[in-house]
Formats: structure tokens, sequence, C-alpha cells
């Protein structure tokens, strides 16, 4: 039985969740520099996962201290949105990072689907619902819904990149997915200041 907890502005300091943990972040929309981040989940991979509702000062020292630990490695799914908007509304640079959808596009070539819900069914034998993922976030109460779903988001993500990671090493592809990982903080930056979409390394 998975166990849930919302907190509200921050994490109860001394909370030690482990050297690993999954992250992920709910927000008012997709545009970084105008949506508001409004919740981080984050779990230890052992059923248990906790919710974090920012106010919006994101004064929460104990939460921002966990995501920019070096001694902490944090696997996301799409980490660049994540990472982004951690940058722009919290002011951290998150890292050390591992990214599923990364990982997914790197070992799983055999197709174009590399959303959660799909990498989650095939490596983790996980049937997820995205039905709340474009609901109200900002709310000052949210949903039972909202709650299982943001959740969800992080309870199985130990489990995904063990499956990526044995993928990855099988067809040699382990130091080109972490040097990927590794940029992603850089690349973040350039979203922020202004080459969210252009491809710098291309000719032209």
């Amino acid at each position: 039985m998975n166990q849930i907890t919302l907190h509200k502005g921050d994490l109860p300091e001394g909370l030690s969740l482990g050297p690993v943990i999954a992250v992920d972040t709910e927000a008012m929309g997709l545009n970084a520099m105008r949506d508001n981040l409004t919740l981080v989940q984050v779990s230890s991979g052992d059923g248990t996962a906790h919710l974090v509702q920012l106010t919006r000062d994101y004064d929460c020292p104990n939460l921002k201290a966990l995501l920019t630990d070096p001694k902490v490695l944090k696997i996301f799914h799409f980490a660049r949105f994540d990472v982004v908007m951690m940058k722009r509304w919290m002011g951290i640079t998150c890292a050390p990072i591992w990214c599923t959808k990364i990982a997914s596009r790197l070992a799983r070539t055999y197709t174009d689907r590399h959303g959660l819900k799909d990498v989650a069914r095939e490596v983790a034998g996980v049937d997820m619902s995205k039905a709340q993922q474009s609901s109200d976030w900002g709310q000052d109460k949210l949903t039972d819904a909202q709650i299982q779903y943001a959740a969800s988001d992080v309870l199985y993500l130990h489990q995904i990149k063990a499956g990526l990671e044995a993928m990855l090493e099988r067809e040699g592809r382990l130091e080109l997915a972490q040097a990927c990982f590794d940029f992603l903080p850089i690349r973040a930056d350039l979203d922020l200041a202004g080459w969210p979409d252009e491809d710098i390394f291309a000719h032209s």
C-alpha cells in the first residue's frame, strides 16, 4: 500500500529519503516564464511519496537543499521541463540528474512512444492514468484525484530507471545517456536565456 503525504510549503526538517530519489513537478502550464511552479513530488522508491505544495515566495529551504544535494541522485521523466521550472521559480540548479525520457529515447529505439504512461507500462508493468495532467494545480486544496496522480508520477521511477539502465548497458549507450543527463542544467539555462526551440548545433 502506497503512503502519500502532502506538505504545505516545505518538506519537514530532518526527513531522510536516501541517496536516490524520484522527482516530478506540477505547474500552471508549460511556459516557464509565465506559469507558476505549484507542486514538487519526491519519493525514495519504497512506496512512499511526499508532495510539497509550494507557496508563491518559494520559501522551502529543506526541499531546495534536497534537490541541490550533490550526493542525492534525482530521477525524472522529462527532466528538462522540471529543471527549467525549478531554476526559474525556486532559483536552484537541480543536480545530479537521471532522466527516464532521455534513457527511453536512447534505449527504446524501436518505438516513438516515450511518454511516462507508455514507458511505465512496458518497462515496469504499471498502468498509469494521466487524467489529471491538465487540471488546476494552483488551487489551494488539491483533490484526491490530483494527489493520487501526482504521487503516481514518482512512485515507479526507480523501477523504470532500473529497467532502462539495463537496456542502455546492453546496447552500449549508458555513457552517452550520462553525458546527456549531465548537460541538462545547461539545457535549462539555454531555455531560460531564449533558446528553447532552436537547435544551436544545427548548420543553419
